[in-house]
């Protein structure tokens, strides 16, 4: 088997919780040289996330996977004069400081891309590195409030709703893998390095579709309206007879056609506002209605079958015990097993996309913090006692 895609690419994880460290986690899924930077007495508040089994937190083995950690004060003179004798052997540094922070420690991109020409230094933050709000704390959840996308979620009625999860983060730390490798290829071509500036407000409302196009021609704005959409119907969730949920989806005409005759109401075809997806979303409460009362006389796995036959989209509602055993998700692998030496065998989300060719892989979990300070420290030519000095001087 041929190496990992990125193999050979060395990069530099000094970004806490969760948008800058699932870049890295994902370019490390990929063949990537992680190497996480942690302050000494302050490691990573990913690691204390979410539920822990013997201590050990389980978000930090799934965050943490495919790094070397070490730790590094950058704020003394020798974690400064380290981090940037590390610069100079790494393609990627990934941070997400507040504006100004590296700069503080005369660490910002004059000093850097001295150290390497070549580095791509990427930024993440809830703002971006200039506006009036750039100086702000920023957090996902703000994103996920001033992007759009919590008044568009929950019911006509009801509240917005943000996410129960890191939606925010977890788009932008896609889109900063995205924007380092773009930021690689454009080096390739050129021989320098840049920096990349990934706001966490941007990659969120770039999902949610054409709105800001829609108002400006013609001052749409969209309303909140729970599972409908205003784009077609029936799209739904549906309860089945023995009280599981499923969701229907009809973004083409043909499917819509092909649920009317499986629930025995063909007639609605021929009505006049069945012929485009608005008109039937205008229409939704007959269309929910009829698909509706046949789902809820039939099981959930007859409902999936019935379904499948007549090659409509459904999918069943699941939580993660569903996921865990679904057998489309079995077949891809898509949760994997990692032998972790603290806990065994472990289960985790796989590599986000097979490669044919040059395929990622999960090659260890999460390690503890500072494991490989030492021996990241010597690969860079320090001696045990310039390593005792720095530990003396708190700067590891």
């Amino acid at each position: 088997m041929s190496q990992a895609s990125l193999h050979g690419l060395r990069v530099l994880d000094m970004a806490t919780l969760f948008a800058g460290p699932l870049a890295a986690t994902t370019l490390g899924d990929f063949g990537a040289e992680v190497i996480k930077i942690e302050h000494p007495t302050k490691p990573d508040p990913s690691r204390g996330h979410g539920p822990a089994k013997d201590g050990i937190g389980l978000w930090w083995k799934h965050l943490g996977r495919n790094k070397r950690t070490i730790t590094l004060n950058l704020s003394t003179p020798g974690g400064r004069a380290t981090l940037l004798r590390l610069a100079a052997t790494a393609d990627v540094i990934i941070e997400n400081f507040r504006p100004g922070t590296l700069e503080k420690w005369d660490l910002g991109w004059p000093e850097l891309s001295a150290a390497n020409r070549r580095l791509v230094l990427t930024r993440v933050t809830g703002f971006g590195q200039f506006g009036p709000y750039a100086h702000r704390p920023g957090f996902g959840t703000l994103a996920e409030a001033m992007s759009g996308f919590a008044a568009l979620t929950g019911e006509p009625d009801a509240p917005p709703t943000l996410p129960p999860f890191g939606l925010a983060d977890s788009i932008a730390g896609l889109a900063t893998a995205y924007a380092v490798l773009t930021a690689l290829a454009a080096r390739d071509r050129t021989g320098e390095g840049q920096v990349v500036d990934v706001a966490l407000i941007e990659p969120m409302l770039s999902v949610l579709g054409p709105q800001p196009t829609w108002y400006d021609q013609l001052g749409y704005v969209q309303k909140r309206t729970g599972n409908r959409s205003a784009n077609n119907a029936p799209r739904n969730t549906y309860r089945t007879a023995d009280g599981s949920w499923v969701a229907v989806s009809t973004s083409a005409q043909s499917v819509a056609e092909r649920v009317m005759r499986l629930v025995g109401r063909p007639e609605l075809i021929d009505e006049p506002w069945f012929a485009t997806g608005a008109d039937r979303a205008r229409h939704a409460d007959v269309l929910d209605q009829a698909v509706g009362s046949w789902i809820a006389e039939r099981t959930r796995d007859e409902v999936v079958a019935a379904f499948e036959k007549a090659e409509a989209a459904v999918a069943p509602i699941q939580d993660v015990r569903g996921v865990m055993t679904d057998p489309q998700y079995q077949a891809l692998d898509t949760i994997t097993t990692v032998d972790d030496p603290d806990l065994g065998p472990l289960r985790m989300q796989n590599v986000l996309f097979r490669l044919s060719e040059t395929p990622g892989a999960i090659r260890w979990t999460g390690r503890p913090h500072g494991a490989d300070t030492d021996e990241v420290l010597a690969e860079l030519g320090l001696t045990p006692a310039q390593v005792a000095a720095l530990r003396t001087e708190g700067a590891v």
